[in-house]
């Protein structure tokens, strides 16, 4: 692992990067790897609590680094609103976005749309557009953690959210698929600020604790033995810090896209037809969800 980041890091000292997520599994890890770097780091999470302990861990660790918390919450737009102004005061080179929720209690929120959709895609997508001006002017990039879940079922302009869909990976699934293509649609013609897709594998995180109790216990373990564990999987997060990737590309695990180091792969799970549909029909849900914030 250590020659791995000597070969595919480099050194981030005077860099500034956003994390959405950073007290999950795969988030904490991917800021030990940031501050070892040089990093310094705004951490946006739900939890302040959490946010508050990684910071001290954090600057236990790496008492030079530099690290800011701001608090938001994915399911609500005033809450998404307000970060989103105080991080224009920000000068960020890397915004991640790596939170996200599986399993969880469902309901619509105030936009119309289902919670699940609006935290894995509709939230982080106005975040990042809202953003793109500051991005562009320091050349920087935004890094979107994608999962194998996106292919589990195709797209439904009449059913964005998949509110009637029952499945959890399907719901899921679905809002990843919106937040992938959306993306590579919206970054197609950009070209002052740079896109890298990510997916970090399967691995044993709270994103994965979904199951009942007594489920959950019987497999935690075998999960943790068969799968990546996050010091791993958050390798492909960081390899998107500093490789791009073209239109329907992204990085992730080299076998299966489940197990292994980070390679870079072309996507073939969207056609571009379905693609460019995703991108109309999220920019529909995007104006729905600013009225809410103009109401």
């Amino acid at each position: 692992m250590n020659e791995w980041l000597e070969e595919n890091a480099q050194s981030l000292c005077g860099k500034t990067v956003a994390i959405t997520g950073s007290t999950g599994g795969i988030g904490t890890q991917l800021c030990e790897y940031l501050a070892e770097l040089g990093a310094d780091l705004i951490l946006l999470d739900r939890n302040s609590e959490k946010a508050s302990n990684l910071k001290m861990q954090l600057l236990f660790e790496h008492p030079t680094t530099s690290i800011t918390l701001y608090q938001v919450d994915l399911e609500s737009e005033s809450s998404v609103a307000a970060v989103c102004e105080r991080l224009k005061n920000e000068k960020i080179d890397v915004f991640i976005h790596n939170a996200g929720a599986y399993s969880i209690p469902r309901h619509k929120c105030e936009s119309g749309f289902d919670n699940v959709y609006q935290i894995n895609f509709l939230s982080p997508y106005y975040i990042i557009k809202s953003l793109l001006p500051g991005l562009r002017e320091k050349g920087g990039r935004v890094v979107a953690v994608s999962s194998i879940a996106h292919n589990y079922s195709k797209s439904n302009k009449e059913n964005p959210d998949f509110a009637d869909v029952s499945a959890a990976s399907k719901v899921y699934g679905n809002a990843k698929r919106y937040l992938t293509f959306a993306l590579f649609e919206l970054f197609k013609n950009e070209k002052d600020v740079t896109l890298s897709v990510v997916h970090p594998g399967i691995t044993f995180t709270n994103i994965t604790a979904h199951y009942p109790k007594l489920i959950f216990a019987l497999i935690k373990h075998p999960m943790k033995i068969i799968f990546m564990k996050p010091k791993t999987a958050a390798l492909s997060v960081l390899s998107g810090v500093f490789f791009r990737c073209g239109y329907h590309e992204w990085i992730g695990p080299a076998l299966f896209d489940i197990w292994g180091y980070p390679k870079h792969k072309k996507l073939k799970t969207c056609s571009i037809e379905e693609s460019k549909e995703i991108a109309k029909t999220a920019e529909k849900a995007l104006s729905l969800y600013e009225k809410v914030l103009k109401s």
